[in-house]
């Protein structure tokens, strides 16, 4: 990356790989799948057959119906609802941040295509059987690299379409060659903390509150519940009620009823 090489956090992840599989056959590294090590060698023991997507038959629309009209699913939709809607909010201006998408005001323009693209992705997802399809924030990557028009996805989605008889060799990069790749994605997110507006402290206080609840949380949402929580509170307390817009306090109240009930 210092040396503005194209691809280098690809690169970075092929290198990494491509030691792990000389460690392993050093016998430096050993595999032990009930520690999560896996073997860094792609298993084409099925031949040609082995580069065959598998069939989705078995997770494919299996929805279950019999708690729709319960409370317990009221409390999972909503769950859901503030996880993958705000996960996507922080993930889409953290990425427009880095790719200078923004306008003056800080507002990301036609979001709701966005928006709308990734409602249509989940539900898909879901329906397909598969862990929630939804933004990621390793697009900053494509945004380093260049990316700045929906060119770029419509790219990475025909190369996934690829990689899906591609699978055996995709499954043995070891997660010790991707974990650095994702560190060096938080690099890029966090260059956007120059913004801050320090010298305020109802405004720098909330936004580092947001950003160390993303680490220790486990979850983007949850950064942006304790930032909308704390930005209200403060701000309230000062009596810069000017700064608060209706929204920023339904948001506040949903997020501290969230925690009170789920």
């Amino acid at each position: 990356m210092t040396k503005k090489v194209k691809g280098d956090i690809l690169w970075g992840i092929l290198f990494t790989w491509i030691l792990g599989m000389i460690a392993e056959a050093a016998g430096i590294y050993i595999p032990n799948p009930k520690l999560g090590m896996f073997s860094t060698f792609p298993n084409l023991s099925q031949g040609l057959a082995s580069f065959m997507p598998a069939s989705i038959s078995p997770i494919f629309m299996q929805m279950d119906y019999s708690k729709f009209f319960t409370f317990d699913f009221l409390v999972v939709m909503f769950a859901f609802l503030f996880v993958d809607m705000f996960d996507t909010l922080g993930t889409l201006i953290g990425v427009a941040t880095k790719a200078n998408m923004l306008d003056k005001d800080g507002h990301l323009p036609r979001i709701q295509g966005a928006l709308l693209s990734d409602a249509i992705a989940t539900c898909a997802g879901a329906a397909l059987g598969t862990s929630t399809t939804t933004t990621f924030v390793e697009s900053a990557a494509g945004v380093a690299a260049g990316g700045r028009t929906g060119l770029a996805s419509v790219c990475t989605a025909a190369l996934f379409a690829v990689s899906l008889f591609l699978c055996p060799i995709f499954l043995a990069i070891p997660a010790f060659a991707t974990a650095p790749a994702l560190v060096m994605v938080g690099f890029l997110m966090v260059t956007a903390i120059a913004d801050i507006d320090f010298s305020d402290l109802s405004e720098a206080v909330p936004a580092y509150i947001a950003i160390i609840a993303m680490p220790f949380c486990y979850s983007i949402s949850e950064g942006i519940c304790f930032g909308v929580i704390s930005y209200v509170g403060i701000n309230l307390t000062l009596g810069k009620t000017e700064k608060i817009s209706p929204l920023m306090y339904i948001l506040a109240i949903m997020f501290i009823l969230k925690y009170v009930f789920l």
